[in-house]
This record gives C-alpha cells, sequence and structure tokens, in this order.
C-alpha cells in the first residue's frame, strides 16, 4: 500500500517547482533558521527564567537529527528512486521539530491566546514538506508518517519538559 499511494501521489502532483519549494521546506537551510529565530526571540524577550524552553528546542533538534540517522543507517530501507537508508525522512523530521519547536516557542511568548494559529501553520509547513518529498518521489509515505510520529514524541516531551521547569523555577520537584 506504500508504494501504491507513493505513486499515486507521484502521478497527481503539482507542478515540479511546486513540489520542490514543498520539499525544500525541510531542508537544514530553511527550517533551522526558522528555528534559531525563534530561539533567539524566546531569549531576548523571555528572561533568565525562560531558558529552558530554548534549550529543549535545541535538544529535540540535536535527538531528532540522531534518530533519524541511527535508523536511516540501521534500517537500510530502499526509496522510491532507488538507493538506501531512506527511513524515516530527516527532512520531515527537521521540518516538524523546527516548526514545531518555533511554534510553541513563540506561543510562551504571546499574552493571551489563541495558540493555535501557530500550531496550524507548522503542521500547514510540516505536511506540504512531506507531500513534496512524496510528490518528488524522494520518499515513500511511510517515512514521511515515521518523521511525523517521532516529530510528535519529541515536541511533547519539550513541551512536558518546559512546562515543568516553568511550574518549578529550579527545574526540579515542589517544595513541600
Amino acid at each position: 500500500m506504500d508504494a501504491q499511494l507513493g505513486a499515486v501521489m507521484r502521478r497527481n502532483s503539482p507542478p515540479t517547482f511546486v513540489a520542490e519549494l514543498c520539499a525544500d521546506l525541510g531542508n537544514p537551510g530553511v527550517a533551522l533558521p526558522v528555528l534559531a529565530g525563534a530561539i533567539a526571540y524566546a531569549v531576548a524577550t523571555g528572561g533568565a527564567r525562560r531558558w529552558l524552553p530554548p534549550l529543549y528546542a535545541v535538544a529535540a533538534m540535536a535527538a531528532a537529527a540522531l534518530t533519524v540517522s541511527v535508523l536511516k543507517v540501521g534500517l537500510g530501507r530502499p526509496g522510491p528512486l532507488g538507493g538506501h537508508n531512506y527511513y524515516p525522512s530527516g527532512h520531515t523530521a527537521t521540518a516538524a521539530v523546527a516548526f514545531g519547536g518555533a511554534a510553541l516557542l513563540l506561543s510562551l511568548t504571546m499574552r493571551r491566546p489563541p495558540h493555535w494559529p501557530l500550531l496550524a501553520v507548522a503542521a500547514l509547513l510540516t505536511l506540504s514538506c512531506s507531500a513534496g518529498l512524496i510528490w518528488r518521489g524522494y520518499h515513500w509515505p511511510l517515512d514521511v508518517l515515521a518523521s511525523w510520529c517521532l516529530g510528535w514524541v519529541l515536541l511533547v516531551s519539550a513541551t512536558a519538559l518546559t512546562r515543568r521547569g516553568l511550574r518549578h523555577p529550579g527545574g526540579g520537584p515542589p517544595d513541600g
């Protein structure tokens, strides 16, 4: 089913330049500056107490890169156009963690909700990247789905650690 869905998506893709533009959203040169900008803004506006969220965002990105690299080499899954080491998608993981992390960091600087538009934009950018990778034949659908799952786990973990750290400024459990 993975190969069939990938073939259907490639046959029904938008023009090549649109598909390539979407796929490029997961390039480190595109996604990482977005995360770096959000980190810089969070540090500049958050004060000394807000150093944990940017630290966890960086840790999530490093964990994504390490996990993807280990899995790709360990599994050696072939790609749609040949070659090996395509599972999971590093570009999708980069997009998910960078855009999702930026959305979470920026949502911490907002005084009033709603925060959902930031998360919706992050999801839309990651979905666009994922579709572009499949349209261009760079990845199978399961490659990008696995990276969505990885990104979700890393971002939920970073969010949980951030919330815990902001509730308990020392990072440890509450007194009493």
